[in-house]
């Protein structure tokens, strides 16, 4: 007789879990983890795009599930390299050289030139000391040391110091290697690309000059967290605050707004809306704020 048991041997089959999408519940709990680590706020409209992204993690990782995951992230240190590449995933923007050209005009034609007057008239020392906060691969900050190589006359008599921060570890390990794509490259004025950066083989074909490699340093830092630095004559904060709930927007504008030198200069993004946690400063354009002499 034939029986219809299956054999011993065999394990029964599991039932297949369907990942398609984290359900609202998971939702909360990502969403709360984010916050609590990052300060980032995840709203409920990206709960398809969280999905997406956590699913590319299983694939990676080899976890089983959204649950599973979740516990994992729980149980990681906030410098472990699955967290990093997490959030990376989660909070990944387009980057690239000379993004939004007016505030590169300004400073190349306005800021640079008052800058080079002050030091003619000894008013101020030949020093410049710039922030690129959440400065992702580099993009933003070696576009300050374009600017300042071309257009700051002797500059080499200059200490110029440009700081790049990002919460990414894997940003940072990018940004350090000063290569970029042809996307990443595309605005740079075509006098800068020659002058500036050497071009090869790999993925990352230009390769930024020791003229501008020898301005800039990079180093991961979290934004909720206060940066041990002397204030700076430059802060850009760009393209980041819009992923922060108010509390924690209300968090980082303090704590970079305590390393803005008196005189100094915030360059914000155009959707950032901090206008309001900076009414102390003059503001001189729609994205560009001065903190008083005194």
């Amino acid at each position: 007789m034939i029986r219809n048991e299956v054999p011993s041997a065999i394990a029964p089959i599991q039932p297949v879990v369907s990942l398609t999408e984290v359900t609202d519940e998971q939702l909360a709990l990502y969403a709360d983890l984010i916050y609590r680590r990052t300060g980032i706020r995840v709203v409920p409209q990206k709960k398809t795009l969280l999905s997406n992204r956590v699913r590319r993690r299983l694939r990676e990782t080899g976890i089983a599930g959204f649950d599973e995951y979740y516990e994992h992230l729980k149980r990681l240190r906030a410098d472990d390299a699955e967290w990093d590449e997490f959030l990376q995933e989660i909070t990944t923007h387009e980057t690239y050289l000379f993004r939004d050209e007016n505030h590169w005009q300004w400073f190349r034609g306005t800021y640079l030139p008052q800058l080079a007057a002050e030091a003619r008239s000894g008013s101020r020392p030949c020093s410049l000391r710039i922030w690129s906060a959440a400065s992702s691969t580099g993009d933003e900050a070696f576009t300050a040391a374009c600017c300042i190589a071309a257009c700051l006359p002797n500059c080499s008599k200059w200490q110029v110091r440009i700081l790049g921060t990002d919460i990414g570890i894997g940003a940072v390990a990018q940004a350090k290697t000063a290569r970029f794509s042809e996307r990443a490259i595309r605005l740079v004025p075509q006098e800068y690309k020659g002058r500036y950066f050497t071009k090869d083989a790999q993925a990352n074909p230009w390769q930024a000059r020791p003229v501008l490699t020898g301005m800039v340093a990079f180093r991961q830092h979290n934004l909720l967290d206060p940066l041990r630095e002397r204030p700076f004559d430059v802060v850009f904060l760009k393209n980041v605050l819009i992923y922060f709930a108010p509390t924690s927007k209300k968090k980082v504008v303090e704590n970079v707004r305590s390393l803005v030198a008196p005189g100094g200069l915030l360059v914000a993004g155009a959707a950032e809306g901090i206008g309001d946690l900076l009414k102390d400063y003059v503001r001189l354009q729609t994205w560009l704020y001065q903190r008083p002499q005194k």
